[in-house]
């Protein structure tokens, strides 16, 4: 859509963002179709990230589809976490797995967390923050290890099954110490999951 000018008009919001911005200069105004000169210049900005998080997505739209997204993500690379640790466990102790799972993690975020400028002094939280991290930190250890003890005998596709439990626990246990209050459908929902869970685990 263009203005009377003959320069692009977006809806309100959708260029809030810096790449939104960027973007819409890039192309001198005109509708979204840079050239590779353009592209160019606008990835080489290093202001770039500070947009990332924001992206173009109009701000009505990030609080209700944002965790979704997210989520649909990391279910996939779970996903992806089952079937690439079943063949990696063939002639290898699980625990050991574990740790060389665990070490690529720790490269790979700090990495990630470095070059973000997203790194700040950790004596600088609070003890508060500090032991329930210790406590998340120490309780994700003991699920990879009997993860992968598990992986390790049964079926990837039952294994992760059964790992899925942790939905209908998560909702109780945020239910009782989160004070969080699930609607009618999300629990019908998690009940679904539950049963669903039973079929898998129960022996013909």
């Amino acid at each position: 859509m263009q203005n009377k000018l003959g320069r692009a008009v977006y809806p309100a919001g959708l260029t809030k963002s810096y790449i939104g911005v960027s973007f819409c200069q890039a192309s001198g105004g005109k509708p979204p179709f840079p050239t590779c000169s353009s592209w160019k210049s606008l990835f080489q900005s290093k202001e770039l990230l500070k947009g990332i998080d924001s992206c173009t997505i109009p701000r009505t739209m990030t609080n209700v589809s944002g965790w979704l997204f997210w989520a649909l993500l990391s279910a996939a690379f779970a996903a992806l976490t089952a079937i690439f640790a079943k063949v990696g466990l063939e002639g290898v102790d699980s625990d050991f797995a574990t740790l060389i799972r665990t070490s690529v993690i720790i490269v790979v975020l700090a990495l990630f967390v470095y070059f973000t400028g997203k790194w700040i002094n950790p004596l600088q939280l609070s003890s508060h923050t500090i032991l329930f991290l210790v406590l998340s930190a120490l309780a994700t250890g003991a699920s990879w290890v009997c993860y992968f003890r598990a992986l390790k005998i049964g079926a990837a596709s039952n294994v992760a099954a059964i790992d899925k439990l942790s939905v209908v626990l998560i909702a109780i246990f945020a239910f009782a110490f989160l004070h969080e209050r699930p609607s009618l459908r999300e629990w019908i929902g998690i009940l679904m999951v539950g049963l669903g869970l039973l079929v898998i685990a129960v022996k013909r």
